[in-house]
């Protein structure tokens, strides 16, 4: 029997860190052949990182983890875009990937290299892959749309010579084949329209066409237009296999373990679907000015909440937002006893198991893909607030596209105006999204519990996301001489 050995090379934030593992576990899960090696790249110390990969190697005999070198920077050496850092571990990765393939040749018994899945921002290791003659693959941990999207701006740059740029502030609408509906130029994602990231995004659009074929964390029956539209184009095929979640929670410790007793015990004494849940994201948070306005917002909603609040990390730094100390700082006199009895306020959120409860009955969310693909598998209707990345598309197709949502404001941006405040959506805003998501009209809810049993099956024997990892596994492994 053949074994094969795919390389793995993810970016460590977590979000994108738990979807490729998830991935991984699929396969190995698929097929007995395939083991698998994760390249870790040590960019930034996150504690909660190093649980979760000793956690799946202790559960998982082929999936290995192998930590690259840390390259320290010189005193006087300025920061590095994820880009270039990403570029420095290059000979690391070769290295590695040398002692893999040596040890294949020496030992009949060992899997062959037969080929990289690469994290989408880790593109520069596609010509690793071609020094050891196998082929790359992209993990995608956003969804087919935004691809879509990401090949269209490119194409319209290099072939039309048109700079996206233009579109920042535009009325304009832009048809597009990945979706059915005219796409508003102020919804485009803001990497897409920002004169520093934007040339980094056509180069990673211009690389992804290079690889051998695109793995997608989302299922045919949610963007079943945008993955047609890849048929028709000069580009890799696509393997949605999604959607791919971390339900586990593996890597808890047991301090988080007793922070969900707490709110499970909270959300076991509320009336089913009475509950708004609000979360931004592993990388959202406000300042005092914007807390104040949800905080009102919620009050004057008159509905129950459950809201991560998260103390933003201080400025000029990539670290993570953290949990505040004492949240009665930030939030307005009296807010704390006022809702009491309706509301309660945390840090860290154990997502998944939230969504799953029972109590809650809406997510106002910053409409990360990740947190998209868990609201639909729980059947809870989102409340769009995007922040950055692609969040403000994903929050266009969750409402437009496919009906599933309400808007909180589709095309906000977590940027500052001119003079360094935040842009704050107001206390009415905020209340006005909350009613219309708790008081959400049936045939919207029954839309939303349609799709969320097609995502489960698209994952059983049979579903179109088991066809499609069936297809990926014969396309790497059955191809090996």
């Amino acid at each position: 029997m053949k074994k094969a050995e795919l390389v793995f090379i993810p970016i460590t934030g977590i979000s994108h860190l738990l979807s490729s593992v998830e991935v991984a576990k699929l396969l190995v899960d698929r097929d007995e052949r395939l083991s698998i090696t994760f390249l870790i790249m040590k960019l930034r110390f996150d504690p909660k990182i190093d649980r979760f990969i000793n956690s799946v190697s202790t559960a998982c005999n082929r999936i290995r983890f192998i930590d690259l070198p840390k390259d320290k920077p010189g005193p006087n050496q300025p920061r590095k875009s994820i880009f270039s850092l990403i570029e420095t571990q290059i000979p690391h990765v070769k290295d590695e990937v040398s002692k893999l393939v040596s040890q294949s040749e020496s030992s009949p018994d060992s899997p062959t290299l037969s080929g990289f899945v690469l994290d989408m921002f880790c593109t520069p290791m596609i010509d690793v892959a071609n020094e050891f003659g196998v082929p790359s693959y992209i993990f995608l941990t956003s969804g087919a749309a935004f691809l879509s999207l990401q090949f269209y701006i490119q194409a319209l740059h290099d072939e039309q010579k048109v700079d996206p740029a233009e579109f920042k502030g535009s009325e304009a609408e832009l048809v597009m084949p990945c979706l059915a509906n005219p796409v508003p130029a102020k919804v485009l994602p803001s990497v897409l329209l920002d004169k520093e990231w934007l040339p980094h995004m056509l180069s990673q659009a211009r690389r992804f066409r290079e690889s051998k074929g695109i793995i997608i964390n989302t299922f045919e029956e949610l963007e079943s237009h945008a993955i047609d539209s890849f048929s028709k184009g000069n580009t890799p095929p696509v393997y949605p296999v999604g959607p791919i979640l971390n339900l586990n929670r593996d890597g808890d410790c047991d301090e988080e373990s007793d922070k969900y007793k707490d709110i499970k015990q909270w959300l076991d004494d509320q009336p089913l679907s009475s509950v708004v849940y609000l979360c931004f994201g592993s990388r959202g948070s406000f300042g005092v000015d914007q807390v104040k306005e949800i905080a009102w917002g919620l009050e004057q909603s008159g509905h129950r909440f459950l809201w991560s609040l998260r103390k933003p990390p201080p400025k000029g730094t990539m670290e993570p937002p953290s949990d505040y100390t004492n949240p009665r700082d930030v939030l307005p006199e009296g807010f704390w006893d006022r809702t009491a009895n309706t509301g309660k306020i945390i840090g860290w959120a154990p997502q998944t198991d939230i969504l799953a409860h029972p109590s809650v009955g809406g997510f106002v969310s910053h409409c990360g893909w990740n947190s998209i693909l868990e609201s639909i598998w729980f059947g809870v209707p989102i409340a769009a607030w995007p922040l950055y990345a692609e969040q403000q598309l994903n929050a266009f197709q969750i409402i437009v596209e496919l009906g599933l949502g309400v808007e909180i404001k589709m095309d906000y941006r977590r940027e500052f105006i001119s003079d360094g405040n935040e842009d704050v959506i107001s206390a009415g805003e905020i209340e006005r999204g909350v009613r219309c998501l708790m008081e959400l009209r049936d045939e919207k809810r029954e839309k939303l519990k349609e799709m969320s049993g097609k995502s489960r099956k698209a994952l059983e024997n049979g579903g179109s996301s088991f066809t499609w990892l069936v297809r990926f596994i014969q396309d790497t492994v059955d191809q090996l001489p």
